[in-house]
């Protein structure tokens, strides 16, 4: 890093942000030596929490049984198997996910601290952005002009890129003027074949496949009231009130949406009428006593280990947290007065006057603490439910979502980048057999443009390719702390050891005609990571669609589902060229000119000839600014 330019190391470290998980990530061969402690620092992973051994495991637990000395079982209200549950496809706030893998093997054994997952950017217990790729800086066929990459069909084939992405969609049914909307797979005017997935609640199956304009959840929402035909009053007085009274207001796959339903959840409020209120009192009657039970049980326990602890033990001075004393001093420790203390505002300290007794009394309450808290937070979170039910905004009586997981390989137009500002965008994806090859016959996986590195400055990818290369050929791992790094006598050192080219230089075969190239290229091992920007989320196309309300323009953006900007340098551009018909197209038929653009439609629905443009909108606003100003402009 420090061969690289400060705007280019700032890069580098911004896009390590914008990093997406991989299903297969690469622990750097050549790294900074802070990847362990950043993946242990994120605390997503799951770390043994002491000496023992792994009894099951399967894609969603681990079972660890702990080797417990009498002393820690006595402080501890754990039992000495933990099942631990991995977090599996959670979505993040940049739609990627959270998916955890078991690290450890059933019969494992395993010490405190040892990471029992891997997955989310994290393998071998340190932090994996991307993957180390084969790499040669040179022209290719022009394809890696100007921060272009040329990459190999083997990167896409063996899933080194691919990662899962997770949206989320959502819907609210709201209480309106006209009556409640209503989520319901029986919409309108829509097919069978277009809600065979839905289920009663109007609400897609889970494993459905969606794709563009499907239909993800059903709804029905009530029309205005046009005063009915007396043939219609008599249709709904024998058919029910629900004949043609609600329109469709389904939520369906936007555009470039494909993927997989692999979660939904209904949010609703809890409805009160009698028998309702008659259910809840029961069912809060069952859950506080239930609460009281595991209060009492786990009271006794603590009394039990106190009482282990300080057998024949007196007490030296027992107070609660505002000083006031609950066992004098010299007073004798038993079941009885150890029953009437809170221990929510207990002082922990000097019980028996006995520092190792007191330090482990002192843990002890800590657990217990945690235990009574964990119990107290369990049973709010219940009674919340019931009485409560789920917390909506005003007006929205149910709330559905549904999740969308798709599994994204790597395809021209996603932004790819070195740890060195070193970005690009993938042009072309080349068959194996065609990349440029080494003597051996070994193709590369990357093929990066040389004329990116002089004007930017970032000599760091250059140190790294060759000291990574060397790397790969020792088979070990290589930490360049950020400002003690490598020297270049250091990395000729290794590079000699591996019997490998100095600085990478190597003579490059054509894959294509199998001729050699006249000049040596640098190749070598870099760390590649894929950045979130990618095709498939800016991929968009308008037809026909909205227009402003002021300047009749159309919108901009794909949220908008907008068009390009013609801008002012864009029409100096056809101005230059004389292209006066494709100008005056632009500025008055595809944009602005309302009448000229009905017209155009109805042209060519009929198959006649376009009609001549007539009067854009802009020019009327002009028209109407100029007359705020008192000027009236006549149009002759």
């Amino acid at each position: 890093l420090e061969h690289d330019d400060a705007n280019r190391a700032l890069m580098g470290s911004n896009m390590q942000r914008q990093a997406v998980p991989l299903i297969r990530p690469q622990v750097p061969i050549v790294g900074t030596g802070l990847e362990a402690k950043a993946a242990r620092d994120a605390r997503i992973q799951i770390h043994s929490e002491g000496d023992g051994v792994v009894e099951f495991v399967d894609a969603n637990e681990i079972h660890v049984r702990y080797n417990r000395n009498p002393t820690q079982k006595l402080v501890s209200f754990e039992e000495d198997l933990i099942i631990y549950k991995l977090t599996k496809f959670i979505k993040t706030n940049q739609a990627t996910c959270i998916n955890l893998r078991p690290a450890v093997k059933k019969g494992q054994a395993v010490k405190e601290g040892d990471f029992l997952t891997e997955g989310y950017a994290t393998k071998d217990g340190e932090l994996a952005l991307g993957r180390n790729l084969k790499v040669a800086f040179m022209p290719w066929k022009g394809y890696n002009f100007e921060d272009a990459i040329v990459i190999s069909e083997k990167v896409v084939k063996e899933d080194l890129f691919t990662s899962i992405h997770i949206d989320e969609f959502e819907l609210e049914v709201r209480d309106t003027k006209l009556g409640e909307e209503e989520l319901t797979p029986d919409i309108p005017n829509v097919s069978e074949e277009a809600t065979k997935d839905l289920d009663q609640n109007g609400v897609i199956r889970i494993g459905a496949h969606v794709k563009e304009g499907d239909i993800i959840i059903g709804k029905i929402t009530p029309k205005g009231e046009s005063d009915p035909t007396p043939e219609e009053k008599l249709l709904r007085a024998i058919f029910g009130d629900k004949a043609g009274d609600a329109k469709d207001a389904s939520l369906k796959a936007p555009s470039g949406t494909e993927g997989v339903v692999i979660d939904k959840k209904l949010f609703q409020r809890a409805k009160k009428d009698k028998n309702g209120k008659v259910r809840e009192k029961a069912s809060l009657e069952k859950i506080e006593k239930t609460h009281e039970k595991n209060e009492a049980d786990l009271l006794e326990v603590l009394i039990g280990k106190l009482l282990a602890l300080l057998k024949d033990k007196t007490s030296a001075g027992i107070s609660n947290n505002f000083g006031e004393a609950l066992i004098g001093k010299g007073s004798k420790i038993n079941a009885k007065n150890l029953q009437g203390i809170d221990y929510q505002n207990v002082n922990p300290l000097g019980w028996s006057g006995d520092a190792k007794t007191d330090d482990l009394i002192n843990t002890l309450l800590h657990n217990y603490n945690i235990k009574f808290n964990e119990e107290l937070g369990r049973y709010k979170r219940e009674k919340f439910n019931i009485s409560i039910g789920d917390e909506l905004p005003a007006g929205v009586l149910k709330l559905a979502k549904v999740y969308l997981a798709v599994k994204r390989k790597l395809k021209v137009g996603d932004k790819m980048a070195g740890r060195h500002g070193n970005k690009g965008i993938v042009a072309k994806i080349v068959r194996q057999e065609d990349m440029p090859f080494l003597e051996d016959g070994t193709p590369v996986d990357i093929v990066l443009n040389p004329l990116g590195v002089p004007s930017r400055m970032n000599l760091g990818q250059i140190y790294e390719t060759v000291l990574g290369w060397a790397g790969e050929k020792l088979d070990c791992k290589f930490a360049t702390p950020i400002f003690d790094g490598a020297s270049v006598d250091e990395i000729a050192e290794q590079v000699a050891k591996a019997g490998l080219p100095l600085f990478g230089h190597t003579y490059l075969y054509d894959g294509e005609t199998g001729d050699r190239f006249d000049q040596k290229a640098t190749v070598g091992i870099i760390y590649v990571i894929k950045l979130h920007h990618m095709v498939d989320d800016k991929m968009h196309a308008r037809s026909i669609g909205p227009y402003s309300l002021i300047t009749q323009q159309p919108l901009g953006g794909k949220a908008q589902f907008g068009g390009q900007r013609f801008g002012e340098m864009e029409v100096w551009a056809l101005e230059a060229y004389g292209a006066s018909n494709i100008l005056q197209e632009l500025l008055t038929l595809k944009s602005d000119d309302i009448i000229g653009r009905a017209k155009t439609y109805e042209a060519i629905v009929k198959g006649d000839n376009i009609p001549r443009p007539g009067v854009p909108e802009s020019f009327n606003v002009l028209v109407h600014e100029l007359r705020g100003l008192g000027l009236d402009l006549k149009f002759e």
